[in-house]
């Protein structure tokens, strides 16, 4: 026969236990209220550039979807400065509800490798939503360069060492780290001459002050179709879809050259997941639509549609990748 004290103990444990699971019931419950409720106030999602960005086009085009579909204002707020930090130090002190969301560009995974120190940790920061797409750039040359494919180019670098000049948009930007990969995994010496945008940079090369230059389609397309330049290959791994008559630099020889551009949404830390799973399909959906796919491709930058998980990767190794890049190169800020 068991004792009172014994049957008291058990009955204190059993109460004990049925108010733990009544807590965690109503826990996931108001989390459960709280996304099916959601969105019932205005979004505000920032970007770290300057109005009229390619980045915030492109929250634009979903943002609009957005509204369409759930009844309530996205806004995009422009915090530009010192590579998107700015933006990303007032999302990470924004409170973690969903209605605080942060544009989040490949340039934030590189930061923190570059400078002093950056107002957040990739890891713990933020809670990473959906790619809203991804770009290759470009390898572009003046038309009175001797070459006429990558290996002849390769060829004629190796002849004469330090003597082509490469352009970039400054220092350890994409463009620049582009070129350092190209001189690693080739073996070249490509002189790097770094200019305050895409403009000048394009100018130069067309003028033949520069003899080559990794950049974006959006920028270096229309000057390769007039004849003032001529493409030779993209960066990605494979092919692109938005220049498909492109070899990729994999593909025509450097073997393991990957390197794109892109740009996705992400929340603080903390956000409720089944609030970043209603943001991410609602996105997702978005960028499937033909008007929104079309305009994107016209910005060339080819729709992404990826879970949070995979995003979260691609966030992972292109910190990693990046990181590893810019120590063994040494690359600096202006």
């Amino acid at each position: 026969m068991l004792s009172i004290e014994t049957v008291l103990t058990r009955m204190q444990r059993g109460a004990l236990f049925l108010l733990v699971a009544a807590w965690l019931c109503g826990g996931t419950h108001a989390a459960l209220a709280q996304a099916s409720s959601y969105p019932n106030k205005p979004i505000r999602i920032l970007i770290g550039f300057p109005p009229g960005s390619g980045g915030e086009t492109q929250l634009r085009l979903v943002g609009q979807k957005l509204t369409e579909a759930w009844g309530q204002p996205v806004v995009i707020e422009a915090k530009p400065g010192a590579s998107g930090n700015i933006a990303a130090e007032l999302l990470v002190k924004a409170p973690a509800d969903g209605y605080t969301l942060l544009y989040f560009p490949a340039a934030l995974v590189i930061n923190p490798s570059l400078y002093p120190k950056v107002p957040y940790e990739l890891s713990k920061d933020f809670s990473p939503i959906a790619l809203l797409g991804s770009f290759p750039l470009v390898l572009v040359v003046n038309p009175a360069v001797p070459a006429k494919s990558v290996a002849e180019l390769i060829a004629l670098a190796r002849s004469k060492p330090g003597t082509l000049n490469y352009a970039s948009i400054g220092n350890a930007s994409p463009p620049h780290l582009a070129g350092e990969l190209f001189n690693q995994l080739t073996g070249v010496h490509l002189t790097h001459v770094p200019y305050k945008g895409s403009a000048p940079a394009q100018a130069d090369l067309i003028g033949g002050q520069v003899q080559l230059m990794f950049d974006t389609a959006v920028s270096a397309i229309p000057h390769v179709k007039s004849g003032r330049t001529r493409a030779f290959a993209v960066t990605s791994k494979a092919r692109s879809r938005l220049l498909p008559e492109l070899p990729s630099l994999d593909e025509a020889g450097v073997k393991g050259y990957d390197v794109i551009g892109w740009g996705g949404v992400v929340a603080p830390a903390g956000v409720p997941m089944d609030i970043v799973i209603k943001l991410n399909a609602e996105i997702n959906k978005a960028l499937k639509q033909s008007d929104v796919a079309e305009r994107l491709m016209g910005l060339g930058s080819e729709p992404g549609a990826m879970e949070p998980a995979a995003f979260t990767r691609l966030i992972q190794d292109e910190a990693a990748k990046w990181k590893k890049l810019v120590v063994s190169t040494g690359a600096k800020l202006d």
